[in-house]
């Protein structure tokens, strides 16, 4: 007979809770080894969002085209082009398509019940690979019962046909047909896809990145790796003062304040106020907004924009020059550029050598001492503070990147961060001082990191290290050491005031020098703990520059670079419209995406985001659930169980009354 340690027996009696009868460990068992032979689930990896709700919008209802791939597969040539075409525009966009069917459709009762039997098969096939439980757990209450019975009815039995039809009719004849269309789909795009990744920036350059995580807060299964714009939003709303400058210069530079003002409310009119005060007779020519698609911009509405785009890169310069001075462990003083400057000739020192300033116009930078704030510049900060401090949206969507996410994710083999590991010029990882000066490599920096950062909001954390925490958001976003930045500078100031552009440059860390190296994607993994021999390194944060023929697929297979330039203002700069990543039972597939227009122009013409399909590796049998890291989970449950059963039929554990009875 098999003996039992305390702690062993504990943990039994605590599971027979759960399972108090054989019967019902025995039925668990055959449950989980059941869920054990499924197919993988669909994992759906993507990058640098950048406030690009429309495109992230398509890429979700059409799973990088996982959802076409389906019906072309089940259609084939039963359908033409344009009908497969036309169906799976009505699973992505079922509202909008409807409205537009019903204008011209002579016969939509006759069109219903086809579209009603079609769009059973693909929800059928996108469900096939879970349990009956997680399918209805999926299904909207409104409808539960009649998916269910559609889903495992199958019209060529001959006894059911009738059932299924009379279902349908009736849907249609109690004009239920257009909510039950609109169901379906979702429940489409839900099943598509069983978890989604995202490798960090979600916010800046485009205008909706507030719709982006209203989206996430109602996903079933979703989780996110930080990124340096994250960070950025997280240290404003943790009140950091250069954070919040960054964010409000950055929507300016772009010509884009809808996420501030409409989707955060933060009031932007003191700052106006103050810019039309101060640089009224400014022309801040090197503030004028990037026009990003706002073609209608009026004259003066840029000029007004460049004010207000000066004025808080200004008081940015100053803050985060306060903050360089107080901690002079960053060892970032060749960032206090202010202090280098010239009032008087109009130039700045850097590096040793002097350059000529393309404007000379500080009316409120005192020299001797340039890092301070006039009285009003103070009142300014303070209220632009307060606003992302207390804004209630971001609040709800700052606990919502904290719960979901942190600095890494290890998921089924794959080493998932946004931006870099910092290195050693011979690939070693390197070490990075942290709060009271410990310093840290690898998994153990990225995971530190991440416990500081949560430290800037938990009340209860020492208020020192808070402080401290709130800083760093700084430091995260531009210092030379930071995962989530890991170059020599940020060169802000130098590309608004320096037209010479060898300052502009912004040397890469040597992560990036290295990472075509499989050695060194191999001692990465290795520091994180990364299990198996198919194993990769998925990140983002710099875009793959296609028209320069760069290849987002890196040491040998082990690294992929999965940012192509998701925010439109990259377009001309990479030749497309970003990467998403598919990891499906089959294998991985890497989807190289066209810009797209938007969701109209979708329903209108039928047309899809454009995308190129690269298989990045394919595995020699179809990967099951039993061979992720849920399946070794699952598996352990079984291994538990199994003792569970011996512990009952050997008199070790007694049973109890079932729960079922």
């Amino acid at each position: 007979m098999k003996d039992f340690n305390e702690q062993e027996l504990r943990y039994l009696e605590l599971l027979s809770q759960s399972f108090p009868t054989i019967a019902d460990a025995s039925t668990e068992i055959i449950n989980l080894q059941a869920i054990l032979n499924l197919p993988k689930g669909t994992e759906h990896f993507l990058a640098d969002l950048h406030g690009e709700y429309d495109a992230f919008q398509h890429v979700l209802r059409n799973a990088s085209g996982n959802i076409k791939r389906k019906v072309n597969e089940l259609f084939g040539n039963e359908l033409r082009e344009v009908e497969k075409k036309e169906l799976c525009t009505l699973i992505y966009y079922p509202e909008m398509k409807l409205k537009q069917i019903k204008s011209t459709e002579p016969d939509i009762t006759d069109w219903y019940h086809i579209t009603l039997h079609k769009l059973i098969r693909v929800c059928r096939d996108v469900s096939s690979k879970y349990t009956r439980s997680k399918v209805r757990k999926s299904l909207p209450s409104e409808f539960s019962y009649i998916i269910q019975e559609l889903l495992h009815e199958r019209t060529d039995d001959a006894n059911k046909a009738a059932y299924i039809n009379a279902i349908i009719h009736s849907i249609i004849s109690t004009n239920r047909a257009d909510d039950f269309i609109i169901t379906i789909a979702d429940v489409i795009h839900r099943l598509a896809i069983d978890q989604l990744h995202i490798l960090g920036d979600v916010y800046d350059r485009g205008a909706g990145a507030h719709l982006i995580l209203d989206t996430l807060q109602h996903y079933h299964n979703w989780d996110i790796q930080w990124g340096n714009h994250d960070i950025l939003w997280m240290g404003a709303h943790a009140g950091n003062a250069a954070c919040v400058c960054n964010v409000v210069r950055i929507g300016l530079r772009y010509s884009n304040l809808a996420s501030l003002e409409e989707g955060y409310g933060i009031n932007l009119l003191p700052l106006a106020t103050f810019a039309m005060e101060y640089y009224k007779d400014d022309p801040c020519t090197e503030f004028i907004p990037r026009d990003n698609g706002n073609k209608e911009m009026d004259e003066k509405v840029r000029r007004l924009t460049a004010q207000m785009h000066k004025a808080i890169s200004i008081i940015q310069f100053k803050m985060e020059s306060q903050l360089i001075m107080k901690h002079p462990e960053w060892n970032m003083d060749d960032r206090l550029v202010l202090h280098n400057i010239d009032y008087k000739k109009g130039t700045i020192r850097l590096e040793g050598k002097e350059y000529q300033l393309s404007s000379n116009v500080f009316p409120t930078i005192d020299p001797s001492h340039p890092e301070q704030l006039i009285s009003e510049e103070a009142t300014l900060i303070n209220k632009l503070c307060h606003s992302f401090v207390i804004s209630e949206k971001l609040t709800r969507h700052i606990r919502l990147l904290l719960s979901h996410g942190c600095l890494y994710n290890i998921t089924n083999n794959n080493l998932l961060y946004h931006a870099s590991v910092p290195l050693n010029e011979d690939g070693t990882l390197k070490e990075v001082s942290l709060y009271g000066g410990y310093k840290y490599s690898g998994k153990m920096l990225l995971h530190k990191t991440g416990m500081l950062i949560r430290s800037a909001f938990q009340p209860d954390s020492d208020p020192a290290e808070r402080d401290y925490a709130k800083d760093y958001f700084m430091y995260l976003w531009c210092g030379k050491d930071s995962s989530l930045f890991d170059k020599s500078k940020m060169a802000t100031f130098e590309r608004y005031f320096i037209p010479d552009k060898e300052t502009h440059n912004e040397e890469k860390g040597h992560y990036f020098k290295l990472r075509d190296k499989e050695e060194v994607a191999d001692r990465i993994m290795d520091a994180f703990g990364v299990p198996g021999p198919n194993r990769h390194i998925i990140n983002g944060h710099v875009p793959v520059h296609v028209n320069d023929g760069e290849n987002p697929i890196k040491a040998n297979g082990k690294l992929m670079v999965i940012d192509g330039g998701f925010a439109q203002a990259y377009h001309s700069e990479t030749g497309i419209a970003g990467y998403t990543l598919v990891y499906h039972s089959r294998g991985l597939q890497l989807v190289q995406h066209e810009p797209f227009t938007n969701a109209a122009d979708a329903v209108e013409r039928g047309t899809d985001i454009k995308s190129t399909i690269q298989i990045v590796e394919l595995s020699s049998h179809r990967m099951l659930v039993a061979d992720t890291d849920k399946g070794r989970e699952l598996s352990k449950q079984v291994e538990s169980l199994n003792q569970l059963l011996y512990a009952y039929r050997h008199g070790i554990i007694k049973e109890r009354e079932s729960k079922s009875e």
